[in-house]
């Protein structure tokens, strides 16, 4: 066992002073104590804050963040960018992708996040032919993040279709395409192969419009009943109106009254609800996979937040295609985009005195864990020891404390501001720094250097 302690915590009930921490051997927490003495353990040297969980990540976009930003020759939108997402996923070979996401999971863990949820839908080569070993890709995926040391959710992908009515697929989506039969075996064999302390596999169907009620409700019926399920969902107005064409109903509606949604659920991005829908995708206990940054990208809207959480609707936070990494940058635009909407501050937490940082932080974590399957998301006895320390000596939190240091590193810090970052028991980032940076950011080069060639 391991004993740390740190001069300040967030723990379930909020901050508090002289937090000692003791790590099995297993990784998790065994006992917290607060008002402790730092006798026998290693000081940390700053705040400590929950492991924040990212719960939707396309990996491999990461190589294309910034190659999208060029004015087309008609109204850009998120279907112009898919295509040339789908030319950039085209060329990907095996080992380019396990080099990306290297470099991404040592990228994410830099700033903070310390499980991910890896959304995979690139299943075949690059002429649409199944691989010899059909869990080519996703094992390249579970590779990269025990070589980084993140905690992973791998979500293969189910995709068969590239509209409402089941649509035939496009040439560009025929790296994705899997039967349901097809399906279930790659999830049972990545199951049977990878499940571990750091690793679950969960499972995703990409959206309605890419699967059919048949084939959406053969592969539910088939998973473990504990397995985490994520599904893209009324992401852009396109997808609402399609979806009212083929049933009568919008997305989320349709879902909700055809399949038991509920905590083992996340609905990604949900950006177009109406009134019912909000109410009711909040009442089902699932949850909200929301990412700011990229839904800004592609700009796709802005979540109903307020009456979500009035609802007391579980939210978290996840970087999608990767043009950023930073689960601060997420949660800021979060809330400023509430701002803007409402043109009012404070959104996210209304309670007189209370800090938005810390509901945002909190909330963002305690959903992200429920949405990876994984016992983290919180610093409890049990759970798994995901932490964050914060640098005191970053300009933006010099001179804070308690809820203060949170407030400021959420609203006016920057990803220097975190120092360590511990993973099931372990440090996987000190004084900023992770082992494992400079060959991941060399293969991450050679792979760059191919795909442009």
């Amino acid at each position: 066992m391991q004993t740390y302690f740190a001069p300040a915590a967030l723990l379930p009930n909020g901050m508090a002073e002289n937090v000692r921490f003791v790590v099995g051997d297993d990784g998790r927490f065994v006992r917290i104590d607060a008002d402790a003495s730092s006798t026998g353990a290693e000081t940390l040297a700053g705040p400590v804050l929950p492991g924040m969980p990212n719960l939707h990540s396309h990996a491999f976009q990461r190589a294309m963040a910034g190659l999208a930003e060029r004015a087309g020759p008609k109204d850009d939108s998120f279907w112009t960018w898919r295509e040339t997402m789908y030319g950039f996923a085209a060329r990907l070979s095996p080992e380019d992708l396990e080099a990306i996401a290297t470099e991404l999971y040592v990228e994410m863990l830099k700033a903070g996040y310390t499980a991910v949820a890896e959304f995979h839908y690139v299943h075949r080569d690059p002429q649409g032919r199944p691989y010899g070993r059909p869990t080519e890709l996703s094992d390249r995926i579970v590779a990269a993040a025990k070589t980084a040391g993140i905690g992973l959710t791998h979500l293969p992908v189910l995709y068969g279709y590239s509209g409402f009515g089941a649509k035939p697929p496009t040439e560009g989506q025929r790296r994705f395409i899997l039967d349901p039969d097809a399906y279930l075996r790659l999830v049972a064999d990545l199951r049977a192969a990878h499940r571990g302390p750091l690793v679950e596999i969960g499972a995703a169907p990409h959206s309605l419009r890419a699967v059919t009620p048949d084939t959406l409700g053969a592969v539910l019926a088939g998973l473990a009943p504990d397995a985490p399920v994520h599904i893209h969902i009324a992401e852009q107005t396109k997808e609402v109106e399609d979806c009212l064409a083929w049933s009568g109903q919008r997305p989320v509606a349709w879902l909700l009254a055809h399949h038991a949604v509920n905590e083992r659920w996340c609905l990604v991005h949900a950006t177009h609800l109406s009134d019912s829908e909000t109410h009711d995708l909040a009442a089902s206990g699932a949850v909200a996979g929301l990412c700011p940054t990229t839904e800004a990208n592609l700009g796709d809207g802005l979540f109903r937040l307020v009456p979500f959480l009035a609802g007391r609707g579980a939210i978290g936070v996840g970087s999608d295609s990767n043009v950023s990494v930073d689960p601060v940058e997420e949660l800021r635009w979060l809330e400023y985009g509430q701002r803007l909407i409402l043109r009012k501050r404070n959104v996210a937490e209304t309670s007189p005195g209370a800090s938005v940082g810390r509901a945002l932080w909190s909330r963002a974590a305690a959903g992200g864990a429920a949405a990876l399957g994984q016992k983290i998301g919180a610093l409890r006895v049990g759970l798994r020891a995901d932490l964050v320390v914060l640098d005191p000596k970053a300009p933006a939190l010099v001179g804070r404390s308690g809820d203060a240091s949170i407030d400021s590193f959420v609203f006016a810090g920057a990803r220097q501001n975190v120092r360590d970052v511990m993973v099931g028991g372990r440090f996987a980032v000190r004084e900023g720094r992770h082992p494992e940076e400079e060959r991941a950011l060399a293969g991450y080069r050679r792979a760059i250097a191919r795909l442009a060639a």
